[in-house]
This record gives C-alpha cells, structure tokens and sequence, in this order.
C-alpha cells in the first residue's frame, strides 16, 4: 500500500468546513444553509488529492512527502521546485540564498515571493544582500511532511513579499519511520543525515552534514552543519509543538562569469574571476507553536525567536570601479528576530447561510546589524555604509468565508500592514525614521462544483516593503510599501478520473518603486510594471504504480511607463515546463523498484529592457532509481542533467571589466554555468517498525 505524508489539510487552511450534499452527489441546497455542528476537516495527501470543493482558487495546492519523493533534489531549495510554475536557481556558491522564478519574476533571492518554515518567516527584510533575501539551504528535506502553496495577492493571511506566491514548509511532528542515510557522488560530494523519533515519538531529533564542491575550477568546498530537536503533543490541529533548530554553513563561490572570458580562453566554463569569493552563514531559531479545536472554533498562536547571520564576499564586475584593487564587496547582515502569529477561526451564519470567519494578526520585529564594504582578496580597504537598524511589522487581518448554497460561495478579506523604520548610521549612510501602513483588500468567489469542476474568480492588493535604508534615505527616498494589485480566471476539475488539473488566467500589477541595490548600496529606479500568464497543471495516476505530472507556465511582463530604455523587463520569465514519469509500488519481481525521469525547462528570458539581448532556454533532465534491499535498506541512485547539455543556471547582461579592457568596461552576457553530468548514490535505513513505503 502506498503511504502517503499524513497532511490533515483542514477547512482552515483549504477552503473551510464543506456543506454537506444531497444524494447522489448533487448539493443539497436546503442542507448546505444549515449551521455547521463543528469544524470537519479533509484529508489532503499531496498533488494526488482531489481539491475540488476545498481549495480558494485555482493555484492553491499542496506537494506532499511522497510528492516530493518522486523527483532528485540537486539541492534542498527544489523542494519548492514542485510547485507548478516554480524555477529554482544558483548564481553563486552552495551556501547563498536561491535565485527563484514564478509568474514572469525574477525573485532575486525572494523580493515578491514570501517564504515559511513552520510559519516562521525565512524572507529577510533590509538584507545585507538584497530585500527578502530567502534563503532554504537550512532545509532538510527528508522531514518534509508538504509545502503548501498559494499564489497571487487573495489571501488575507499573507503580507509582506507574497505578490507573487506565498509558500508554507511543514516539518513532520513525528517521523513515519527513522531515517539513517548516506549520500556520496561525484563532484566531491557527500551527506550524512539521522532522524528518528524518540521513546513514544514525542521527541524529534534530526542531525545532517554536508560537503560540496560541484564542477567549478575551485571548488566550493562547501561544509554544512544543520540539526532539529521537537517536542510534539497532540494533534497538528489540536496539539503543541516546541522546536529548536540550527544550521552554519562555510563556502567559496565561483560567480557568474562573462562569456568573453570563456570565449577567449581565459577561463573555462566553470572557471572564476575572483577566486576569493567565499562566505558563511548561520540560523538557530527556537518556536512554541499551539493549536486547539473545538466543535465550532479553533485557535492558533506561533511565538517565535531567530538569530541570523550571513558574511558574503562577492564580486561582479571585476576591475571596473577600481582598476587597481578589483570590485570585491563584502556584505554583513547580523540580526536577531523574533515574532508571533495568532488567528481565531468561528463558524455561524449569515443570513442563514454557514460562514467561517477568522481574525488573526502577525507581529514581526527584526534588529539587525549590516554593512557593506570594499574588499580585495577577503581584506577589507574601506566602508561603504554600516547600518544599524530596528524594523517593526504588524498586521491584523480578517477573512470571512461564506456558503451562499451548494454552488456558490464567497472568500473576502481585509489586511492592515503597518511597519517602522529607524536607520541609525554607524558610517556612510543616512539616519532616519519612516512609518508607513495601508490596507489590502481581497475577494474570491467561487462556483460549483459541477461535473467535478469548479470556476474561480480572485482579486486583491498586495504589497512588498523596501529595504529601511532606501526608505529613509535622505535624497531619493524608496517607496516604503510599494503597491501591487492582482486578478485572476480559473478552474479546477476531476472529471477524469485520475486526473487532477487546473488553469488559471492572472493579471499582477506593481506601482513604481525605488528598490535598494545592497551590492551597491544605492536606490536603484524602476517604472510600473504589468504582467499577464497562463498556467496549466496536471497531476496523473492512471494506475496504483504509475505518477505523471505535467506543469506549463507561460508569462508577459512589460513596464506600463514610457520609459526610455524600452518596455522589457530584464531577467523576467516567459515560459516553464517542468513534468516527468515515475513508476512506484510494482507487484511481482519488480515490486522493490522505484524510478523516475524528470525534464525541467525553462525558456529565453530578455536580459535588457529593450529586448535586444536574450538568455538562451535551458532544459535539464534528472533520472532517479531505487531498489528496496529490505523492508529497512533501500539504495538509490540519482543522475543529474543526464544528457550533460552545456547550458547555464542563470544569465545577467551588465558591465564588467576584466584586466587590460578599457576603463569604461565592456557590456557583456554573464553566465552561471549548469552543473554537468553528475550521479550520487544513496544509501537509506529505515529505523523502527513503522517504517514509511518509499516511492
């Protein structure tokens, strides 16, 4: 029997308790009007659920343990990789924050896209490197129980930086079975990871170490420390959860490089200019998390506290701004977090009809130490700007979610943001104080289902905030909370039986704003944007051992404004695929084998505004085999890009100069070359008797 992650994906979360239905499926109106004797919940398993009649809009899912099973993992950011329309990336060494890609964004390192573990925030804002700077290399993914995701401005329990999507990483409470596994492969790779509940499973304990060098002429020589303890009572909807997690991580970094260097031989693809790049970074965090339910409400309360901690050296453009020593930056961001979340959920009526309404807020508090330096070979020559700085969020919201009848029901929500900046200066900076607030409403209707088909209608504001230190600049001051605004068509159906889909027509605008450049430490401009797209998803299981998934996203972004150098917008996304096969429990001789074969494509991006220069497409295939030795052993073997194309992560167009070029530098395409060819393997005990069924 296949085991699924245990998700109880609640009326809460998903779409709220259900009317009931009138024989033979059809909605029976009269009973739908009824209050609601209590708060029922569904369980939800991962893409293989059916959502229709849970879900708020089209784009709202979840990918579950044995989802993620299914596919390879080069790194632990892919994890959010399977979510449709989602592209992870990496421009630099092992340790630095993920470059990802959703609905015609790029998201740096997670500008418009908020981030979750356990609730608890990983977007940083006023980041030393860049504003809600996102970094998951702390993850690991074999305690992942679902990623639950949600994409567009609807949603009124998400604030700062979810424009484009907001994702949620649920960590299991107690783990299926213990886990003892060995990773080794090319590239100078290799992983040791145990977890393993303890004495009744009350207690979690999970300890991992990393190394990595990957393809480049110096290698990363990447060393990653990470570690949970869990103390879990109760239920996920009536429990309590105490959690203490840790995680350094020491690396060098090869840099995008400029393709001229490689052409003329200078360099190789996997070569680097600055061979001391390098950095480190740390989270340790400590969270209480509470829930209880009752028979016509529940309650939740997430206190948390954080210290984090990141030293980059990078550099971009080589000998351009000082010929003589080089452009290496250093970049420090030390900070201390602590934050809460609580919402109440009551079902009553409303003109007769079931509602459930929530009122929740979330408090944010980040004190934090940055700076930005000139560097050459790791040593400091001078400060650009140190900064201290105490940046305050708090937002309450209410949601109400009503049953019109059995076809028709209603979402609407209202969020108040409201943040404090107060920049001290230390050095070569401005010192300042800006409040700033506004409200986002949000709207969703809904109809059906019928046939096992739904329509969905959506619309909302969103915002995301701007780095403090451009905020409260003296000269050209940053839009403190810079607008978005976002509409959306859908549908959803599982008329097939089998077969889940859903498409989704959507509409994201953003007003103009001033955002922070931390590799500078300036304001750096930029006009109004819209962006329009398409997205289809399928998840397939025409048989008990055979799993298709087929994901298609396709988007236009232009800026709205007359703006001089032209309407394209640099690095944004056109159009993604992302599907694969993958065989699971067989009967007979081969019920001990698993595999899988994935393609991850995504397509020319331009790289400047007036559309004259492109990024080629990259397709990367990944093929993943595993053999069950015993009802505890499984080994497996994972292959990377297995048709080693030549193709690159990511593609920026920008000046550099590399020694002996004129002073002015040379524009140029600068890539970050894919990880060629590469197989690990992995060795897995499953420890205990409750062991989990692997794909």
């Amino acid at each position: 029997m296949r085991v699924r992650s245990g998700l109880l994906f609640s009326c809460l979360v998903a779409g709220g308790a259900m009317p009931a239905r009138g024989q033979g499926g059809v909605p029976d109106t009269a009973t739908a009007r009824k209050p609601l004797p209590r708060l029922d919940t569904l369980v939800a398993t991962g893409r293989v659920s059916d959502l229709v009649g849970v879900a708020a809009s089209p784009n709202q899912g979840t990918v579950g343990a044995a989802d993620l099973a299914l596919r390879p993992l080069l790194r632990p950011g892919e994890v959010v990789e399977n979510i449709p329309g989602v592209i992870v990336t990496q421009h630099s060494g092992s340790g630095k924050a993920n470059q990802y890609f959703l609905r015609g964004f790029n998201l740096d390192h997670g500008t418009d896209l908020a981030i979750s573990v356990d609730g608890v925030p990983v977007n940083m804002t006023s980041h030393a490197h860049g504003q809600g700077y996102a970094d998951l290399n702390f993850l690991i993914p074999e305690l992942v129980q679902r990623v639950d995701f949600k994409k567009g401005p609807y949603y009124a329990d998400v604030g700062d930086f979810g424009s484009a999507g907001a994702f949620n990483v649920r960590y299991f409470d107690r783990l299926p079975a213990g886990i003892l596994r060995v990773d080794g492969g090319q590239l100078g790779y290799g992983r040791a990871l145990v977890a393993n509940n303890i004495g009744s499973g009350n207690l979690l304990y999970a300890g991992e170490f990393e190394h990595n060098d990957g393809p480049w002429t110096q290698g990363d020589n990447e060393r990653k420390y990470g570690g949970l303890l869990r103390y879990a009572r109760g239920t996920e909807h009536a429990g309590f959860t105490l959690t203490v997690l840790g995680y350094h991580n020491d690396w060098r970094s090869t840099d995008q490089i400029p393709d001229r260097a490689v052409a003329a031989g200078l360099i190789g693809r996997f070569g680097s200019i600055d061979p001391t790049d390098a950095g480190r970074s740390g989270r340790y965090s400590l969270t209480a998390d509470w829930r209880t339910q009752g028979a016509n409400s529940t309650s939740h309360v997430l206190a948390y506290g954080l210290h984090y901690d990141l030293h980059l050296f990078s550099d971009f453009t080589y000998f351009l701004n000082d010929p003589v020593h080089g452009d290496q930056i250093e970049q420090q961001d030390r900070r201390y977090v602590v934050g809460a979340a609580a919402s109440h959920t009551r079902l009553g009526t409303l003109f007769g009809a079931p509602t459930q309404t929530t009122v929740g807020v979330d408090v944010r508090h980040d004190n934090i130490d940055n700076g930005l330096y000139h560097s050459e070979a790791q040593t400091r020559l001078s400060t650009t700007t140190v900064n201290r700085i105490i940046e305050t969020n708090a937002a309450p919201y209410v949601e109400n979610r009503t049953y019109w009848n059995g076809w028709f029901r209603s979402i609407v929500g209202l969020r108040g943001d409201a943040f404090w900046f107060d920049v001290r200066n230390v050095s070569g900076g401005n010192s300042g104080n800006v409040q700033a607030s506004l409200l986002s409403p949000k709207v969703t209707v809904i109809f059906g289902p019928w046939a096992r088909t739904e329509l969905y209608l959506n619309g909302g504001f969103g915002f995301h905030s701007n780095d403090a230190r451009g905020v409260t600049a003296a000269v050209n001051p940053a839009t403190a909370l810079a607008r978005s605004k976002g509409g959306e068509l859908g549908a959803r159906t599982s008329l097939i039986p089998g077969l889940q889909s859903s498409i989704s027509f959507w509409l994201l605008d953003l007003n103009s704003e001033l955002v922070w450049s931390g590799d500078d430490g300036t304001n750096t401009p930029s006009g109004p944007t819209r962006r329009y797209g398409i997205e289809f998803a399928n998840f397939y299981t025409p048989v008990r051992w055979l799993t298709v998934d087929a994901d298609y996203a396709w988007s236009h972004t232009r800026y709205t404004d007359n703006e001089p150098d032209g309407r394209y917008v640099p690095e944004a996304l056109v159009s993604t695929f992302d599907g694969g096969l993958a065989v699971h429990d067989l009967a007979g001789p081969l019920r001990r084998l698993r595999g899988s074969v994935r393609l991850r494509y995504f397509g020319p991006r331009p790289l400047t505004q007036d559309g004259s220069v492109t990024s080629p497409a990259t397709s990367l295939v990944y093929t993943d085999v595993g053999y069950n030795l015993s009802d505890t052993w499984n080994i497996g073997v994972s292959v990377f890009n297995v048709f080693n194309s030549r193709v690159s992560e990511i593609d920026y167009f920008y000046t550099s100069r590399l020694p002996g070029e004129p002073l002015s530098g040379v524009d140029d395409v600068h890539t970050h070359a894919a990880d060629p060819r590469s197989v690990r393997v992995s060795i897995t005990a499953r420890l205990g008797s409750a062991g989990m069924k692997q794909h």
